[in-house]
């Protein structure tokens, strides 16, 4: 019997997991991190990610918890567009997310080590689902944030774009909560001593949606965020298979990361269990999630340089999700 050894246990380790144990593999999965915690993230599982979840077998648990979303607000500057998505997404915390994945791979046999792990010795393949790794000079790094609220919410995930590279997300997720997550310039954070409430006070349409809602508690901080073209920075070597933020991270504002974590884990779960080189599975989800990251560093280019505001009434608002996805 093949031996897998995953580590980390987030969207991507736990795909790579379940799907190493549907091909017949023993696994080990490490974690190194207290284990669930909330993380900064956009917390929406898009329309794709539905099928991806089906085929791991834990889709009837998520139905049951996650918060469906039907329509889509986008806010630049004075301007508002709302739509209907062209499929439901749903809203589900990164902590139950991870939970639900962690248990079912348990469920099936896996063996779940609280631990930093390291890749396997001699011929055992090594799934590596760590997230991101990135250092960059002071000044214009990019910072993400995140809290839970509570108050008025609805089937609307809604995206505010505000400042040069700025943009929040309001979507609600299980238990009638809000989520917040935002990503903004190290220089606009620091203009307001570091203090999220008091940075986004300064936008209107922002300080208006968030002004009925209670913070549950403190902001949580990641950085600094750097976006990097799947598989493009790192050594490849034989028998690590990265997934996740691990092989790339594409420009999370329309909700991909999660659905880019859920196929790439599945497709190294897969590949690492059959024996697929690793160039080989570098290639293949390249194929899959560059036109992805193209998309996304055009339109973050067309927001650094102000043009975004004057296309929005003439782009349709589907062509933001269509185009930012990885093919599944």
């Amino acid at each position: 019997m093949e031996r897998i050894r995953v580590i980390g246990a987030g969207p991507a380790g736990g795909a790579a997991a379940l799907t190493a144990l549907g091909e017949g593999a023993a696994v080990e999965i490490y974690e190194k991190s207290r284990f669930p915690r909330h993380k900064v993230c956009g917390e929406f599982l898009s329309p794709q990610t539905t099928s991806l979840l089906r085929d791991l077998g834990v889709w009837p648990a998520i139905e049951t918890e996650a918060v469906p979303m039907r329509e889509m607000l986008v806010t630049f500057g004075h301007r508002q567009r709302r739509a209907r998505l062209p499929e439901p997404a749903w809203g589900l915390s990164r902590r139950r997310l991870d939970e639900l994945l962690l248990d079912a791979a348990r469920a099936r046999g896996a063996a779940f080590y609280r631990e930093r792990g390291a890749p396997g010795a001699g011929s055992q393949r090594t799934v590596v689902a760590t997230g991101r790794h990135s250092r960059e000079p002071k000044g214009e790094r990019l910072f993400g944030f995140k809290a839970h609220f509570t108050g008025p919410s609805s089937d609307c995930v809604e995206l505010y774009f505000f400042g040069e590279k700025s943009y929040l997300g309001v979507s609600p997720v299980e238990g009638g909560r809000v989520n917040v997550c935002g990503i903004v310039p190290e220089s606009l954070l620091a203009r307001h001593d570091f203090e999220v409430d008091a940075m986004l006070a300064g936008y209107g349409a922002l300080a208006e949606r968030l002004r009925p809602l209670h913070r549950e508690w403190d902001w949580l901080h990641v950085g600094p965020v750097t976006f990097r073209a799947p598989g493009c920075e790192w050594e490849v070597r034989e028998g690590e298979y990265r997934c996740g933020d691990a092989l790339g991270f594409v420009d999370p504002f329309t909700g991909s990361g999660i659905l880019s974590a859920l196929l790439t884990g599945t497709l190294a779960g897969r590949a690492a269990t059959r024996g697929e080189s690793v160039a080989a599975y570098v290639t293949g989800c390249r194929r899959r999630l560059y036109p992805a990251y193209l998309a996304s560093q055009v339109f973050r280019d067309a927001l650094a340089r102000g043009w975004a505001e004057l296309f929005v009434p003439w782009i349709p608002l589907s062509w933001l999700f269509t185009l930012t996805r990885p093919r599944v």
